[in-house]
């Protein structure tokens, strides 16, 4: 497939900067695939949207104040690390925007000291020379990392703002965007109408970020990315579809990670560790039966996957229908429901 296939007009101003309160009374665009009916609803309709036995399920990572300033060693030129993951217990995998080589030690706000042990294209690796350990450091002195698309420096509110409900295991740089719209009301609300949810773990890494930058798409790797799917949460979407209850991802880390956790005969288990799931037009979805997620960029893995669910031409009417009805867009902004 072509990368041109999943662009589409845009307008930079339908960016949204602040979430609106309370966070469920953001838009929501409802798109009916078998039909390509479109209707607009807000995200606190969705216990009249979904149907008693339904099973939302939701991503349960917790965003890190992963953002370290620095300085370098002598030089004191400004860089920026970005933490992705934890290698062993003094080294990690970082991003880096800034020129630095190998040897190369920076200076981290706090006195903390970091030298560059290997590097590459999109990967650079640093051992941690502290004081202190890593994760710590970056609890106490890092920074919630912001979308660079926002274009504005984070404030106290972001702290609250850019964690879901659910969040509750540390590990993702980037917070699973359709989680931010839920709140305790609408939660108990869901529970009311019979509609219940399950989590699974999928620390968000710059891989869900990553451009596509092949035209042939087929040509893109992902860059993995840590996801668990517990035994408790595998068997209650066994029994929800037992009982004819529609599964509904929470997110597109949501439908990676069930998806993942399928075995070679198709049944969905327990599963941990690293997924490269690149899901494109033409996959066949085995778990999910909807999809709850933001809107996103032209030309990512993101919209990829959402064409995959909802059909190339759906989806795409709907962005057309999103961009000319001002819906709010990407991290902070409104919401899509994908259903039969």
């Amino acid at each position: 497939m072509d990368l041109s296939q999943f662009n589409f007009p845009f307008d930079q101003t339908l960016v949204a900067k602040y979430p609106v309160h309370p966070r469920d009374h953001a838009r929501l665009l409802v798109l009916t695939r078998s039909s390509g009916e479109i209707t607009d609803r807000q995200v606190k309709d969705l216990p009249s949207l979904l149907r008693p036995g339904d099973l939302l399920v939701v991503n349960n990572t917790k965003v890190i104040p992963a953002r370290l300033w620095a300085k370098k060693i002598p030089s004191g030129g400004r860089v920026e690390l970005l933490f992705v993951k934890e290698i062993g217990t003094d080294h990690a995998e970082v991003l880096i925007q800034g020129k630095v080589g190998v040897g190369q030690i920076v200076e981290c706000e706090g006195s903390a000291r970091a030298q560059v042990v290997e590097k590459e294209p999109g990967r650079t690796v640093i051992h941690w020379l502290g004081p202190g350990a890593l994760r710590t450091w970056l609890l106490s002195h890092g920074e919630i990392p912001l979308p660079p698309y926002l274009k504005r420096q984070p404030v106290s509110r972001d702290q609250e703002d850019y964690q879901t409900v659910f969040a509750k295991v540390e590990g993702a740089i980037a917070a699973p965007t359709a989680g931010l719209h839920f709140t305790p009301q609408l939660i108990a609300q869901l529970a009311e109408k019979g509609i219940g949810t399950a989590t699974v773990t999928l620390h968000v890494g710059p891989g869900t970020f990553q451009p596509v930058k092949t035209t042939n798409i087929t040509r893109h790797i992902m860059h993995p990315e840590w996801f668990e799917v517990s035994g408790v949460t595998a068997e209650r979407i066994r029994e929800v579809r037992k009982r004819g209850g529609r599964i509904v991802a929470v997110g597109t880390t949501v439908a990676r990670s069930l998806e993942s956790a399928l075995d070679d005969s198709g049944e969905l288990r327990p599963c941990s560790g690293e997924t490269r799931l690149f899901i494109l037009p033409g996959f066949k979805f085995r778990v999910i039966d909807g999809l709850l997620t933001n809107f996103h960029f032209p030309e990512t893995t993101l919209l990829m996957l959402v064409a995959a669910f909802a059909g190339l031409e759906e989806a795409r009417n709907a962005y057309v229908h999103a961009v000319c009805e001002r819906y709010r867009f990407y991290s902070y902004g409104d919401a899509m429901l994908i259903l039969e």
